[in-house]
């Protein structure tokens, strides 16, 4: 068998029923995910409206029904065409650190136009510093390590000097970051979600840089316009977990470089050890961000190494030991956020209807185009399973040898070689399970869309999965989920 040849006797897992192509499962995955986003706004409306259990004005979404323009949205219907139209084309042609540096500045276009579609005031420079959010809290760092050592007994509701939900919800590092901005004369609500976009918008690039560094350089070109035009883009201007979610996506990265091809030397020492600094980083900044470890083993499994792990836990311990030193213990204040969730609204909301409704606002978040890569990430499981391990064998190709096979498709399922396939499919999978364990758990009940930006980021990667032909189509349902949603309703973040 040549190497470039499709291996003998291998049944694409995209088979089935004659009648059903996989195209026409991609449209029906879709149309489902539409479907239970529809049963999820229409039920929660309901609910809301005759039991008020939700604390949503708009399940499941935090938002308000205002249709409305503005100040952005010229810019966000152009970013969106370009993208649609010329953003395949760009991405597999332009030079690779061209491309991974055009991907944040086009995200960056793209979330800020839709932040300025609610105008200046209202799209970015308030919305962190409403009484729920983390700038109300700066004034109080004046003496930073006092603060921190006294930050834990004002996490619980009803003492005095207890702390707004969302610092409360969060460890110190979340609010430090803001205070920080403050320090260096950036403080007020325009700098902060100034801060909050560019961070978020990285994400995009973080992504292409982690799938690259696992040799899957083809699938990333191709996956970069679905990641510029995510729709939760929507809530990465403004929310902090915009920031958070390039904390951890950038950990992500860090890793797939030291543990990638030619991850030895200096080079890979210095990005291993980065990584662990940021991953303890996302400990500090968001309790939820713990589940990040699933996607981190993903990409140690991609990379059949786990040569990064002492610099990486060297790292997540020296930040541990500086919390800890400060007087900021992370395990005890976790038992305390549980207790002050559960004295708020998290005790409150239907778990009965969230378990659910959390997997609709994912839907709209990660967008339609995610959804039906989903499906052929989750039918290629057994199949990248299978020809990785037999694609090796017959090539003679060695265990740590990562490249691609430098032409054409080896399968039928998503149009790229296996080895680009891999590191997709593996960390989608680790991410889909991260969101379902913190779905199961009950502390993310509403307001996922942003919680849970960490993590729906990374979906719209699986479209890369999509065949050409649609391409166009399925960004431009990208764009309209984004467009919609900030044109039609009020978001809360």
């Amino acid at each position: 068998m040549t190497l470039h040849s499709p291996p003998r006797r291998s049944p694409s897992p995209e088979a089935g029923p004659a009648t059903t192509s996989p195209h026409r499962l991609d449209l029906i995955t879709a149309a489902g995910g539409v479907l239970l986003f529809a049963v999820a706004a229409l039920a929660g409306t309901a609910i809301e409206n005759t039991t008020g259990s939700l604390r949503a004005p708009w399940p499941p979404l935090l938002a308000r029904w205002m249709p409305h323009a503005g100040p952005g949205t010229p810019t966000a219907l152009l970013v969106a065409a370009l993208v649609v139209l010329y953003g395949p084309a760009v991405a597999a042609r332009l030079p690779w650190r061209r491309l991974t540096w055009a991907a944040w500045l086009s995200a960056m276009a793209w979330t800020w136009s839709l932040a300025l579609v609610d105008g200046w005031r209202t799209g970015v420079a308030d919305r962190l510093t409403t009484r729920y959010e983390y700038l109300r809290g700066v004034p109080r760092f004046t003496d930073i390590p006092a603060t921190i050592r006294e930050f834990t007994q004002h996490i619980p509701g009803g003492v005095p000097g207890s702390w707004q939900p969302h610092i409360a919800g969060h460890p110190p590092g979340a609010v430090l970051t803001f205070v920080g901005l403050d320090r260096i004369g950036l403080g007020g609500g325009g700098w902060a979600g100034a801060f909050c976009i560019v961070t978020g918008s990285s994400v995009a690039a973080a992504v292409l840089v982690t799938l690259r560094a696992l040799g899957a350089e083809r699938t990333a070109r191709t996956a970069a316009p679905f990641l510029v035009l995510a729709p939760a883009a929507v809530w990465v201007g403004t929310s902090a977990d915009g920031y958070f979610a390039a904390v951890a996506a950038w950990a992500l990265a860090l890793l797939a470089v030291a543990a990638g091809r030619g991850g030895r030397g200096a080079g890979a020492s210095a990005a291993a050890l980065g990584s662990g600094l940021l991953f303890g980083a996302t400990l500090y900044v968001s309790y939820g961000l713990a589940l990040m470890a699933l996607p981190a083993l993903a990409v140690l499994v991609c990379a059949r190494t786990a040569r990064p792990v002492p610099l990486a836990a060297l790292g997540i311990a020296a930040v541990a030991a500086t919390f800890t030193a400060l007087g900021f213990r992370w395990w005890e204040a976790y038992p305390l956020l549980v207790e002050r969730y559960y004295q708020g609204s998290g005790g409150l909301r239907s778990y009965g209807y969230w378990v659910w409704g959390n997997l609709a606002c994912v839907v709209l978040c990660s967008g339609l185009a995610a959804v039906a890569g989903a499906r052929r990430v989750l039918a290629a499981v057994p199949y990248v399973v299978r020809q990785r391990w037999r694609w090796r064998t017959e090539s003679g190709t060695a265990a740590g040898d990562r490249s691609e096979p430098p032409s054409g498709p080896v399968n039928s399922v998503s149009l790229l070689p296996v080895t680009g396939l891999t590191p997709l499919v593996l960390i989608t999978c680790a991410v889909l399970a991260a969101l379902l364990a913190a779905d199961l758990s009950g502390m993310s009940k509403a307001e996922t869309e942003r919680i849970w930006l960490p993590f729906t980021l990374w979906l719209p990667a699986a479209a890369a999965l999509l065949p050409s032909a649609g391409r166009r189509g399925w960004l431009a349902a990208q764009a309209a989920a984004a467009l919609l949603t900030n044109h039609l309703l009020l978001t809360y973040w």
